[in-house]
């Protein structure tokens, strides 16, 4: 969990009316609260009216409700710091690759608040031999993609937490995405993938090394 000054707390019953724009960065207003859930089931019910529906028929009565909840589960990565899964690590004698690849993840476009979905491979080649658990890899991205999120910034986050956390030689991270901004409105291109990559420390510098990442990832 990400720790909050106690401080933040002072400002809680302003955060409502806009004055934590003037005092707070975004990460203070995260770390201030929980989910609101009664905001979010009033603010679903408002959209319900301002498109032509009925938020008191049978189908969507419990609509609000049900959208709160969900948005608990699929933004629960904004009270989470994807760094304290490494917290735990291992010295073994292997300063060699190390790459978890198709890693599942799904996230919220932060520009339309609609999916993007797709796989996650991260390498690392570990320092003095300093490792972390395999599914540490994978609930690092997990935790970095739920919340509102750009594809760029999963993909950097990433790769930057493990640098902090593990200093590594070198880390990669390559991101493969399908967004549903592109698949069911705008330019209507289904199918359509967007790839990103980060690289820190060897992996910058050594062609070779990116070279033997991206053939493991395609293997």
């Amino acid at each position: 969990m990400i720790n909050c000054p106690s401080f933040l707390f002072f400002f809680a019953p302003y955060a409502r009316i806009g004055l934590h724009a003037a005092f707070m960065t975004q990460e203070d207003v995260v770390c201030m609260s929980e989910i609101n859930y009664e905001q979010i089931e009033y603010a679903v019910r408002l959209i319900l009216e301002a498109i032509g529906e009925d938020p008191n028929r049978e189908g969507l009565i419990d609509t609000p409700k049900r959208v709160a909840k969900m948005y608990a589960e699929v933004f629960a990565g904004l009270r989470e710091d994807p760094k304290q899964h490494f917290q735990t690590v291992f010295s073994e004698e292997h300063e060699e690759l190390v790459l978890v690849k198709d890693i599942p993840f799904y996230s919220m476009c932060e520009h339309h608040l609609v999916p993007f979905f797709g796989v996650a491979h991260v390498a690392y080649i570990p320092r003095e031999g300093k490792v972390t658990g395999l599914s540490k890899l994978a609930r690092a991205v997990e935790a970095v993609a739920r919340r509102p999120q750009l594809q760029e910034r999963i993909t950097a986050t990433v790769a930057d937490s493990i640098v902090e956390a593990l200093e590594p030689h070198g880390v990669m991270v390559v991101v493969e995405a399908e967004h549903m901004c592109m698949t069911m409105r705008g330019v209507k291109k289904p199918g359509a993938k967007t790839v990103t990559t980060a690289v820190r420390g060897v992996f910058e510098t050594d062609a070779n090394a990116r070279s033997e990442v991206l053939s493991l990832i395609k293997a």
